[in-house]
């Protein structure tokens, strides 16, 4: 049965960091690759960043050298660091495959929330 555990989240003024986390099961965990995705208010959910099974990354163009994604295989666990953040970043911020898991599976996500 797959799972999608986020954590991390929180309230933070602009300019602050936050490091979110996410434990996986259920999937081939080294095998896949992963997304963090967000969802705004009012927004369609988006993808930020995603890293293959074998370290490659990709960054949304809003978030390039400010977030970095990063996984650890032998916990199944996948990171997202974000430095310099705005109140734009502002959403709930879920992980997942890349694309997303066959059948709409979605974890419960973990807030972000960026003041001025």
């Amino acid at each position: 049965q797959v799972r999608l555990v986020e954590s991390g989240g929180g309230l933070v003024q602009a300019g602050g960091s936050l490091r979110l986390s996410c434990a996986a099961s259920g999937i081939i965990f080294r095998l896949s690759t992963m997304g963090w995705y967000r969802q705004a208010p009012g927004k369609q959910r988006e993808l930020v960043a995603h890293i293959f099974s074998g370290g490659t990354t990709n960054y949304l163009d809003s978030v390039k050298g400010r977030f970095t994604i990063s996984r650890d295989n032998a916990k199944n666990m996948v990171y997202l660091q974000m430095n310099s953040l705005k109140p734009e970043d502002t959403a709930v911020y879920y992980c997942n495959t890349q694309p997303p898991i066959f059948g709409g599976y979605w974890g419960q996500g973990t807030q972000v929330t960026v003041s001025l």
